[in-house]
């Protein structure tokens, strides 16, 4: 079985239905990642003892007669801020290379093994996730697959960078400010952030707060919307989960046709580089060209809001870590953490209380926006891909704005999705952003899967890894 030309569900599927066996599927993905991970460094660490021993377990369940799930014997690889049993969670921090290793799954991870995949390792994030590059003191640097010197994004680089290059094709991400839409769209992946409760996080309290969710990772939409039917739905263990779709999402694709209207917000008024403008311009003619009627607005909100976000991100950051900011521990941090624990701890109770208050003008704001069209599109990224430990640029010039489109839609919770539109001259991929009401989740997924239709085959489809 060719895994970078299967999605997930046909894996378990073909598993399930005795065409082939878990075992040889897992081990089909530790010779991937043998022979791809070298040069990319997607992989904090592979266990192939566990994971082979997990898929026998699956196996065997299924010659008993039982049915291990729809995701039988598929290959998950776990970003590492989150648990998955019998895995050490380093968060990409050195603080926490030498802890135990997990006893229990995250919530998300639970719900995929239940679903019979099979956790084969940890994916590299920076540490505890605090930028858009991918690049820890456990793991060294990742690689963008299509280009070794580029940045594969963050903070779920790593998951990203493995589903690229077919290592496996199922990982986990979080998006606090992008993490998940960042690195979807530098690899040329489809990327979806829901609506914050609708896969629900935990056990423990979220590293990034009200900021962040967790969700699946794949290559294409089209099979993304299937794990996320097997993720989505309420757990009391996180108290602003959401109650499940008032529409299972397993037949959310069928009858699929371009959406009626959209708004396509080009630069929201900021400075956008020239390639990417013209990339994602492009796809939004073809979406134009299959009947959608395309409304251009001007601006998006009134003030761009990166300030109350910042302050939240700041304080959140200085929260997880203030415990070692006066001790020997605090030299093993990231300089660029300790830049923004020290910048958090200066952030006053009413200026978080302000930062919140944001969310509901912000969230107004958007609501009168969408009374226009249901739908906003935009893109994924203002700049063009950095060299790993740089910043990205527009019109050659380095700017830390290059992600400016991805931080809004935490802030106020809105779910959002990344798909591959096309590449830049440098043959980098240009990702377009799709962005919903809340609750809309499903009209985003479905629009991305139009437009995964409608724009040329993305980079893993094209080329080997280079």
């Amino acid at each position: 079985m060719d895994l970078l030309d299967e999605a997930p569900t046909a894996i378990g599927a073909a598993v399930r239905h005795g065409e082939t066996r878990a075992t040889e599927v897992v081990a089909a993905a530790l010779d991937r990642i043998s022979e791809r991970d070298t040069p990319i460094g997607a992989f904090v660490v592979v266990d192939a003892e566990q994971a082979l021993a997990a898929a026998d377990r699956v196996d065997r369940a299924l010659a008993a007669g039982d049915d291990p799930g729809p995701l039988a014997g598929v290959p998950l690889a776990v970003k590492d801020l989150e648990d998955a049993a019998g895995f050490v969670t380093t968060y990409g921090s050195a603080l926490h290379r030498d802890d135990p290793p997990a006893t229990d799954d995250s919530t998300l991870v639970r719900r995929l093994t239940a679903a019979g995949a099979v956790v084969v390792g940890k994916t590299a994030t920076p540490e505890f996730g605090h930028m858009g590059d991918t690049v820890s003191p456990v793991s060294g640097t990742t690689s963008n697959p299509w280009a070794l010197d580029r940045s594969p994004g963050g903070s779920s680089g790593g998951s990203a960078a493995a589903l690229a290059t077919g290592m496996v094709p199922l990982a986990t991400g979080s998006d606090g400010g992008g993490s998940i839409r960042i690195p979807a769209a530098a690899c040329g992946l489809a990327g979806f952030k829901p609506t914050h409760g609708r896969i629900p996080l935990g056990p423990a309290a979220p590293n990034a707060g009200p900021l962040s969710t967790s969700g699946p990772m794949t290559r294409r939409t089209n099979d993304l919307v299937d794990v996320l039917a097997l993720c989505v739905g309420p757990d009391p263990a996180d108290p602003f989960s959401l109650p499940p779709p008032q529409t299972p999402w397993n037949d959310l694709l069928d009858g699929l046709a371009p959406p009626a209207r959209v708004l396509w917000a080009p630069d929201w008024g900021y400075a956008v580089d020239a390639a990417v403008r013209q990339v994602t311009g492009a796809a939004v003619e073809r979406l134009a060209d299959a009947g959608t009627e395309v409304i251009p607005v001007d601006a998006v909100v009134d003030e761009d809001p990166v300030v109350p976000w910042y302050l939240l991100w700041t304080t959140l950051m200085y929260r997880r870590l203030r415990a070692v900011m006066d001790t020997p521990a605090w030299d093993q941090v990231t300089p660029g953490l300790r830049i923004l624990c020290e910048q958090g701890a200066q952030v006053s109770a009413a200026e978080v209380l302000e930062a919140q208050d944001a969310v509901w003008r912000l969230n107004a704001q958007l609501a009168a926006l969408f009374d226009t069209a249901p739908l906003l599109l935009c893109p994924t990224l203002a700049g063009r891909l950095p060299r790993s430990g740089k910043d990205g640029t527009i019109d050659g010039e380095f700017t830390p704005m290059w992600v400016r489109f991805t931080y809004p839609f935490n802030l106020t919770r809105h779910p959002a999705g990344s798909v591959y539109a096309g590449s830049d001259p440098e043959g980098m991929p240009v990702g377009l952003q799709v962005i919903g009401p809340h609750l809309a989740d499903a009209a985003v997924l479905r629009t991305m899967a139009v437009l995964d239709g409608l724009v040329g085959p993305p980079p893993w489809e094209q080329t080997a890894v280079r």
